[in-house]
């Protein structure tokens, strides 16, 4: 589950990490408000305007804005709020802004002391250790860097058994090339930081930039943070902070019905039951030279009303030139999968304009193949891997 900039910082300022400060506003008039309040904490009159989207890049959007004045404020927060943000992360239409979060200007008097950093803390699945990355190279995207700048890149690998040892933090800060007060700010930093990814069950906390300020302050003046789904019942509080409005709406509708559908930008809607399948299936669409257009696992349960659903989340992606189902029949038979695909078909009629193909395989695949054979509908069937590859291969061209 990805959160907003706003909710992220509340959950790092919990775990002890130092945080610019902001208040979260839907309207310019609440801009204005937040505004005010921050002034009153900090004597700054210049805030930084941030519209609140699920996608990084938003200042190459237009997305970011200082201001120096309570009318800046009130006009930029009119002009974010309601805007189609477009940024490298966010779909070609880009996504729309419903609020903004009004921050402290921290790039305060002294801007040539002040320093960017990035780091993010996520698992190394490759060694099942979870991993610091950092570089000097703060505000700028992490690829770009990687690309061009490799050796500015560290990492530190830290054993999730025994926890962040004093030791890796201090090499961090040294490594980042602080010395003084920010050096142990930064090391109270990454040691609060790595604290809250473990304690709040995240499966990436990324930080860009992390801002060393004139006066030696070390904060977190962005947060792109995830919550691992899997952990959200020990976090019951955490579900509230959810925004669907960011969530593809065919894959939160999908969830709302217990199907586990995730949208690609292919021409083949899969349809299967078991994620080992989907994957194989997924690398078999893409074997005939065509591309998957979801994956979708409806799991043991393939009745006729979950195959027509899924059939309606598959048909509502108007790319999908054609729809794979490819079933193994252990738990469910195969000629009740069939039935259901049969009956599903009829049910929606007109709204299925694609060649479906279908292979099944296991218990009474048989009977099955001959349902679907003898049901006069626009369906194929396919026992073999490679008979329902020549059929996609047919159906796409």
């Amino acid at each position: 589950m990805n959160l907003h900039e706003y909710q992220g910082k509340e959950i790092l300022a919990s775990y002890g990490v130092a945080i610019q400060r902001g208040v979260v506003a839907q309207t310019p008039e609440e801009a204005v408000a937040a505004a005010k309040k921050i002034t009153d904490e900090t004597g700054s009159g210049w805030h930084v305007i941030k519209a609140q989207i699920h996608a990084g890049g938003r200042g190459k959007g237009g997305g970011v804005k200082i201001a120096k004045n309570l009318e800046e404020v009130s006009s930029i927060a009119n002009q974010i709020i309601g805007m189609q943000l477009i940024t490298p992360q966010t779909p070609p239409e880009g996504k729309p802004v419903h609020q903004v979060l009004i921050a402290e200007d921290v790039y305060y008097p002294g801007a040539s002391e002040i320093s960017e950093f990035y780091v993010s803390v996520l698992l190394n699945r490759s060694t099942g250790k979870n991993m610091i990355m950092y570089s000097t190279e703060g505000g700028m995207d992490i690829e770009t860097v990687a690309e061009e700048t490799p050796h500015l890149i560290f990492t530190e690998e830290i054993d999730p058994a025994t926890g962040m040892m004093p030791f890796q933090a201090r090499k961090i800060a040294f490594n980042l090339g602080l010395s003084g007060q920010a050096f142990k700010g930064m090391i109270k930093f990454i040691s609060a930081l790595y604290t809250a990814y473990d304690k709040s069950d995240s499966s990436l906390f990324e930080i860009n930039p992390v801002l060393k300020t004139s006066d030696d302050k070390i904060l977190a003046v962005d947060a792109k943070v995830s919550i691992d789904d899997n952990a959200l019942f020990r976090h019951k509080d955490y579900i509230a902070l959810r925004d669907i409005r960011e969530e593809n709406p065919i894959e939160v509708e999908a969830g709302e019905v217990g199907l586990n559908y995730v949208d690609l930008d292919g021409n083949v809607g899969c349809m299967v039951n078991g994620a080992g399948l989907a994957m194989a299936t997924m690398d078999l669409i893409k074997q005939t030279g065509g591309d998957p257009a979801n994956f979708l696992d409806v799991g043991g349960t393939a009745d006729a009303a979950r195959v027509e659903t899924a059939f309606r989340l598959i048909l509502k992606d108007p790319n999908v030139k054609a729809i794979l189902v490819n079933i193994f029949g252990g738990i469910v038979r195969c000629d009740r999968v069939a039935q259901g695909i049969v009956d599903a078909y009829k049910n929606l009629g007109d709204a299925i304009n694609v060649p479906i193909i279908v292979r099944l395989q296991g218990t009474n695949a048989d009977i099955a193949k001959e349902l679907i054979d003898s049901s006069g509908l626009n369906v194929l069937s396919a026992t073999a891997f490679q008979e329902a590859a020549d059929k996609i291969q047919q159906a796409i061209k």
